[in-house]
């Protein structure tokens, strides 16, 4: 399960992350919101989301209401030191899906944790573009018929969906799916990019995958 800890508290994050990895979870951090925010949106394969309140840039509210208003469905656990009433009801309806106070137990984080990926993996959730859904539980991608994806194509339509109407480059694209370590090389993004058209079009989409030489790729809907 991948994880993003948005915290900028330093030794607490360093911590939070030692925990974490030992307990098998793949975490990466973020120090402000903004930062949080930008992650998501190139990232968007994240399980869950452990937000702090208090952060430089934009505040935990602020980046969730963001969130929720760009229909992101990731589940989020607040975690921060304002444990007044109207902090956690501005909270959860902002979209949270659980709050946590400081100082807490190490047992009851990972305990929550747990729980609000028990939750979530009893959703369906879907991204849509023209007549074509992106099954997330399945990995499967659905029009008039279905196919399952890998986790990579998989990775790569969603993002193309979320980023949907503008191009997007090579690049942003290995950022996006392969790690900054990865020996991938950009005939590794067309291989993927060529395999996902013919899948597009065994289910029957109405989109196609277009390329613009030196610039990028882009979804579109026919019809």
């Amino acid at each position: 399960m991948k994880l993003l800890l948005a915290e900028d508290e330093k030794d607490l994050s360093d911590t939070l992350v030692k925990v974490l990895k030992i307990h098998g979870y793949d975490v990466d951090t973020a120090y402000d919101g903004e930062e949080a925010l930008e992650m998501l949106r190139d990232h968007p394969d994240y399980d869950a989301l452990i937000l702090d309140v208090m952060m430089p840039k934009k505040d935990g509210f602020q980046v969730l209401e963001t969130l929720r208003s760009e229909g992101s469905e990731i589940p989020v656990l607040i975690l921060t030191a304002r444990a007044e009433t109207d902090d956690k009801v501005r909270g959860l309806e902002a979209g949270a899906d659980d709050y946590l106070t400081k100082p807490f137990q190490l047992k009851e984080l990972l305990a929550r944790i747990r729980s609000l990926l028990r939750r979530n993996e009893k959703k369906i959730v879907t991204n849509q573009i023209g007549n074509t859904k992106l099954v997330k539980n399945t990995y499967e991608l659905v029009a008039e018929s279905s196919v399952r994806l890998t986790a990579k194509e998989f990775g790569m339509m969603e993002y193309l969906i979320r980023h949907q109407g503008t191009l997007v480059s090579t690049e942003k694209l290995m950022d996006a799916l392969w790690n900054e370590d990865s020996e991938a090389e950009i005939n590794v993004v067309w291989a993927f990019i060529s395999d996902l058209r013919k899948k597009l079009s065994k289910v029957g989409s109405n989109c196609t995958i277009q390329a613009v030489r030196g610039v990028g790729y882009q979804l579109v809907v026919h019809g």
